[in-house]
């Protein structure tokens, strides 16, 4: 029998026992990758990672990510608190206001800057490996609606949904208010019809009615056939949601930022900061970042 240290850190909060749960494995070396996915499914967090040495020498690590349901090629919280467990047990060395690494991940290699590292906790912001790209059109409004139990009059009365990627898609569904995000319920069947056939059933829905003061959005995400029933922070829909609002926004160059809450129906509040660049009115950057403490440590055996 073996031993592999694994650490647990809550990511896009500041405080324990809020933001989304994340599991490091911080050298998965030597540990059989055919176990991954069902260490994943004993922690049962929305994902797990698992630290290898990296394919290219010029990069910090390479990172295999999974969801109890099964492995993805990029994701948000997970990078982020990947990295913030690096630096906090040693295994990147963090030097002056910020350090960058670069963390290979199916979808290419991140950049990742670390900064705020205290004995517990910091703060990382990824930059995406691909740029947003736009997906199909979506299923009608009206059956939208009817997947997340609302009525077609709780849906944004002029924002459209759309399926946006930065590696991993989400369907961005807009509704009216705070009151309809709350609302929202998964309708199995109906989830299952209307986007059984669509490109993603991984759906990231939000309004513009925040409640934090500096926050600009409110978020919800479902993705209930990856084994994610509800994710309390999804940094990879962000960053998708990044090509959503730069798209819209009027200013075509420079910097633009918003701040987006998620999982406060969850009781597990998150907070989420979203940058985008532009030059001659197109995306040429988009990047998450948020904080991430250190929750607890220890052994599996295998």
């Amino acid at each position: 029998m073996r031993s592999f240290r694994f650490y647990t850190t809550d990511v896009f909060t500041s405080s324990r026992f809020g933001g989304n749960q994340l599991a490091v494995f911080p050298d998965a070396t030597g540990l059989d990758p055919a176990l991954y996915q069902k260490i994943a499914r004993e922690f049962n967090f929305s994902e797990t990672t698992f630290v290898l040495p990296p394919a290219d020498p010029r990069h910090t690590r390479k990172v295999r990510i999974f969801t109890p349901g099964g492995e993805l090629q990029f994701a948000g919280h997970p990078t982020v608190g990947t990295a913030v467990v690096l630096a906090h047990v040693g295994e990147v060395k963090t030097t002056g206001a910020e350090t960058r690494i670069v963390l290979e991940e199916g979808v290419g290699p991140v950049p990742v800057t670390i900064r705020d590292m205290t004995p517990d906790s910091g703060f990382a912001q990824l930059s995406v490996a691909m740029l947003p790209k736009k997906g199909p059109t979506p299923p009608p409004v009206d059956k939208l609606a009817r997947c997340l139990g609302l009525n077609p009059d709780e849906m944004h009365p002029t924002l459209p949904p759309e399926a946006w990627s930065c590696g991993t898609q989400f369907l961005h569904v807009p509704v009216k208010d705070r009151k309809a995000l709350a609302k929202a319920r998964p309708v199995m069947d109906a989830w299952e019809s209307v986007l059984g056939g669509y490109d993603t059933d991984k759906v990231f829905f939000f309004c513009d009615e925040p409640e934090l003061p500096g926050s600009h959005y409110r978020a919800r995400m479902y993705a209930p056939a990856i084994g994610v029933p509800e994710d309390p922070a999804t940094g990879s829909a962000v960053a998708g949601f990044g090509g959503y609002v730069g798209a819209r926004a009027k200013q075509a160059e420079g910097l633009l930022s918003w701040r987006v809450e998620q999982g406060f129906e969850m009781g597990r509040p998150s907070l989420l900061d979203l940058e985008v660049d532009k030059k001659n009115g197109a995306i040429t950057a988009v990047r998450v970042g948020g904080s991430a403490v250190i929750v607890s440590k220890g052994e599996f055996f295998v």
